[in-house]
């Protein structure tokens, strides 16, 4: 997992749960405009680092927990999820000990899709997001409701760094 940050660490946190197929710094947007009176952090799950991989919705939460306790944080102001990151975040909500004061769900859909549904999804999704990194952004429109070039690099970005085995094991468990 790789986590961005932005504010000073003596403010309240927000912690962003990101969308499929973009990276952590997706927030860097909304980030960018609370940065004075948040502390906030942005993980890229697994799924979209180079040379890691992808275990668990278990596994990614401890890595979760590992960077909040290194850094002494003991409580959240607001947890942010969107799409499937509302699936993460949901597992950070009850299966950690971290107090979240507040949380805002932008999704979340996956939770309603079956396993076996998931499982055919799997060589489409991942070849409409190599398509995004393939074509350096262009079928984004296409892909998504927008082409915005200020969120194009995030696409980009995780569609450079994914690998067909780590969104598999991300969409079957």
């Amino acid at each position: 997992m790789v986590f961005k940050t932005i504010g000073n660490k003596s403010n309240p946190v927000i912690l962003f749960f990101h969308a499929m197929g973009v990276i952590g710094e997706s927030s860097m947007l909304v980030a960018e405009k609370m940065k004075e009176k948040y502390y906030c952090i942005m993980p890229t799950s697994t799924v979209y680092c180079s040379g890691q991989r992808y275990q668990s919705k278990r596994d990614e939460i401890q890595q979760i927990v590992r960077f909040l306790e290194n850094h002494g944080i003991k409580e959240i102001e607001l947890a942010v999820a969107s799409s499937i990151g509302a699936d993460l975040a949901m597992v950070f909500l009850t299966e950690t000990k971290i107090t979240v004061k507040h949380v805002f769900f932008d999704g979340g859909q996956f939770a309603q899709i079956g396993k076996a549904t998931r499982r055919i999804m799997v060589p489409f999704l991942y070849i409409a997001m190599k398509s995004l990194y393939w074509s350096k952004g262009k079928t984004l429109k296409r892909i998504m409701w927008c082409d915005d070039d200020k969120i194009k690099p995030y696409f980009i970005e995780a569609g450079k760094n994914l690998t067909y085995g780590n969104l598999r094991r991300q969409l079957g468990r």
